[in-house]
């Protein structure tokens, strides 16, 4: 059985990303984690849904991705672009976005749980920012679809590895809103 759990940064590589990104220096006591292993849903949709949370507050990630649920706001897409429709967004600039829906279900499992740890180590919940989201490819599991002729053709299915890092951050450092340069309705 592999072993899970295994962040790809340190408490001491979070405490350098705070650092350099937001200028305060916090202590191993204001850092919290989260991690999904072995989730059934897209990488692609993964890696763009963490990248897109990335330095929003927890309340801030989680009002956005409940809307990408309802279908209200999506999420731009960065990296995987090609022969993708343009959409009118609610941002300048970059036209390419999707509502992944099953993907965003999941990340809010995970910020509910990262909650809930931020909660347990006495954190305030509205000074959460998240620093650090990641999303890794899992195991492959084998699986064949049928065809006609008594064919068969083989159809993985793929697994995603989810981590979430967030810090408590000082009133004055914490993101007072969006990190995209939204256009007001």
């Amino acid at each position: 059985m592999p072993q899970h759990q295994n962040y790809s940064l340190s408490e001491e590589d979070v405490i350098q990303l705070v650092f350099r990104k937001y200028g305060v220096k916090i202590t191993s006591e204001q850092i919290v984690r989260a991690y999904a292993p072995e989730q059934k849903m897209s990488w692609k949709k993964s890696v763009e849904v963490a990248r897109f949370i990335k330095g929003m507050t927890l309340r801030q990630a989680k009002s956005w991705l409940e809307d990408v649920v309802k279908m209200k706001r999506p999420i731009p897409i960065k990296t995987f672009k090609k022969k993708q429709a343009h959409h009118a967004v609610p941002w300048s600039g970059w036209p390419v976005a999707k509502w992944p829906v099953k993907v965003a279900k999941r990340f809010l499992d995970l910020l509910e749980n990262l909650e809930n740890n931020a909660r347990f180590r006495g954190l305030d919940v509205e000074r959460v920012v998240i620093v650090h989201a990641a999303a890794h490819k899992g195991y492959r599991i084998p699986n064949i679809m049928p065809r006609a002729f008594g064919r068969a053709t083989r159809f993985d299915e793929q697994t995603v590895n989810v981590e979430v890092i967030a810090a408590e951050l000082p009133k004055e450092v914490v993101p007072k809103r969006y990190k995209l340069n939204l256009v007001k309705r």
